[in-house]
């Protein structure tokens, strides 16, 4: 794929999220205030998701791991 081509292409998903959001209507001005909030709340999302997932899908694991059939942990194995 050239140059003009990915050029073109971006364009083409540009020229579509306009349609899409209905963000075409709108003054330059209102463009940027909510391409910014938009831009934030995406954002914001991708880094909730990064910190806290992980941390649920763990205790996920770990609870339907002793549920069907894990074995307990020992106090000794904790103790040292």
């Amino acid at each position: 794929m050239n140059f003009k081509n990915l050029r073109e292409y971006l364009a083409w998903l540009y020229y579509q999220y306009l349609l899409i959001t209905g963000i075409y209507v709108l003054e330059p001005w209102e463009k940027s205030i909510f391409n910014s909030i938009l831009f934030s709340v995406i954002a914001m999302v991708i880094y909730t998701s990064y910190v806290f997932v992980p941390i649920h899908v763990r205790l996920a694991l770990e609870f339907f791991t002793r549920m069907f059939g894990g074995q307990p942990e020992s106090t000794m194995t904790l103790m040292t």
